[in-house]
């Protein structure tokens, strides 16, 4: 008898993605891709959006024998944001060593660079079509300027600077 193809089922790209990145993370860095995607709901959306966790610093043990120490986190943040951080440390280190689970954060340390996405270009709003006595004026304007390309360029301007002002 041959043998059944078992279906699976689909499974989200971020599962699988995680199940790669999360080691290599954890590694290299020391944070772990939940403290990543989780770091809006630790710091709060005010900070959030302006840093960002950069690793786990782990002091080092010279022996299995040693007892546990808690680690250093260290976060990027721009201006005003490492202030705040700064200011609210304590609880900040409440929140992080409570979504992680137990007291692995002791301290928190501040590097001060940009950290912001970069918005991408807003999407133009739609001009609204000039009246007709507006459409004459323009052609009028134009009107000595024997070039086509450039007359109609002036006029695609023309169109947008009368559009966009008069709303």
């Amino acid at each position: 008898m041959a043998k059944r193809s078992r279906k699976r089922n689909a499974q989200p790209v971020a599962d699988l993605v995680s199940r790669l990145v999360d080691p290599v993370l954890r590694k290299r860095t020391g944070v772990s891709l939940e403290l990543i995607q989780g770091w809006e709901e630790i710091a709060g959306r005010r900070l959030a959006k302006l840093s960002r966790p950069e690793r786990i610093v782990w002091p080092r043990r010279i022996s299995d024998d040693d007892p546990f120490k808690p680690a250093t986190l260290i976060v990027a943040a721009e201006g005003y944001a490492a202030l705040a951080i700064q200011h609210e440390t304590g609880e900040l280190i409440a929140r992080v060593n409570t979504f992680l689970g137990y007291g692995a954060i002791e301290r928190i340390k501040l590097v001060q660079k940009p950290v912001a996405v970069p918005e991408r270009r807003k999407v133009r709003p739609a001009l609204r079509t000039l009246r007709p006595d507006e459409e004459e004026q323009l052609n009028q304007s134009l009107a000595e300027i024997d070039s086509d390309p450039l007359r109609q360029a002036l006029q695609r301007l023309g169109r947008a600077v009368k559009g966009e002002i008069s709303r």
